[in-house]
């Protein structure tokens, strides 16, 4: 059965970041250990109880991409057995599923999202604007509605209990200068419009997705973190799609529908959710990973 980690305890390996899902362990000044929780957030609060399993299917899933895609952009997996790191006496099967080893990264300072359909923030921008991350889009669109083709719609990069807030592009520039930026904005077009494709031949809209990007002591350009898992994108059934509506998913958007119905005014503490609904996200993840992956978990 999948294994359920609230929070990693790895004694020996010191703790340099602790996320919203990814705890964030030092090797060595070369290498990183990351440990994917079972942790759940939502409109960038941690909500109190985890969804089982969902670490090893957010982990499973990033791996099969980053290796899916790593003609396009390079990443930071490094092939390192897990049981030559993992401190003497670690239940190996506790973490064995949800963790990698990865290069040691400067991260960029940038959410890195594609979008391929107008829903979310992004929805709510369009409406009161008609603009998108300062880029003016047709008008009469509706919710859900596919855009003309893939844009680049970069946001801050929160702390843990802070909100992200979409930016335009010139703001990208002046973070991390123009170069860097062209790379990061290529890359995310690049890995979306190559997932997308692949998705809609098994039935799966990619609506939209974030990046996580770092580069190395020379500069060069990694996409890290995670890639194209539940908690990063919009997952809809093309079966079910309609325009018009937020349409069914197989990400978490479950989970943010339920607390958009509670009295919560989206700060921390969260709201403990229903088993019901931790049951139905942790299938929800599951089905993607088999229909994108061909991934089972038992």
């Amino acid at each position: 059965m999948p294994t359920t980690l609230l929070q990693s305890n790895l004694p020996g390996l010191e703790l340099i970041h602790r996320g919203k899902v990814r705890d964030v362990y030092a090797l060595d000044d070369e290498r990183l250990l990351m440990v994917a929780t079972d942790r759940l957030s939502a409109f960038d609060v941690v909500l109190p109880n985890p969804i089982p399993g969902k670490g090893e299917m957010l982990t499973q899933i990033s791996n099969f991409w980053f290796g899916k895609t790593a003609h396009l952009v390079p990443n930071h997996l490094l092939d390192v057995p897990l049981v030559d790191v993992l401190p003497r006496g670690t239940d190996l099967a506790l973490y064995e599923k949800r963790s990698v080893v990865a290069r040691r990264l400067k991260p960029v300072p940038v959410e890195a999202i594609a979008r391929g359909y107008l829903i979310g923030s992004g929805w709510k921008d369009y409406q009161a604007s008609g603009r998108l991350c300062g880029i003016e889009l047709p008008t009469g669109l509706q919710q859900a509605q596919q855009l003309p083709a893939p844009i680049f719609t970069p946001s801050t990069k929160a702390a843990v209990g802070d909100h992200d807030e979409n930016v335009s592009y010139d703001v990208v520039i002046d973070a991390i200068g123009a170069e860097l930026a062209d790379q990061v904005r290529d890359a995310t077009l690049a890995i979306y419009r190559w997932a997308a494709a692949y998705a809609a031949e098994r039935g799966i809209i990619i609506a939209d997705t974030k990046f996580e990007f770092g580069t190395d002591a020379s500069g060069k350009l990694y996409v890290m973190d995670e890639m194209l898992t539940p908690d990063s994108s919009r997952f809809w059934p093309a079966d079910e799609y309609r325009v018009g509506i937020s349409p069914p998913s197989y990400d978490k958007q479950f989970v943010r529908d339920w607390l958009e119905t509670q009295d919560w005014n989206k700060t921390a503490p969260g709201p403990v959710i229903p088993d019901q609904v931790i049951a139905r996200t942790a299938a929800k993840y599951a089905e993607a990973l088999q229909r994108l992956a061909g991934i089972r978990l038992s």
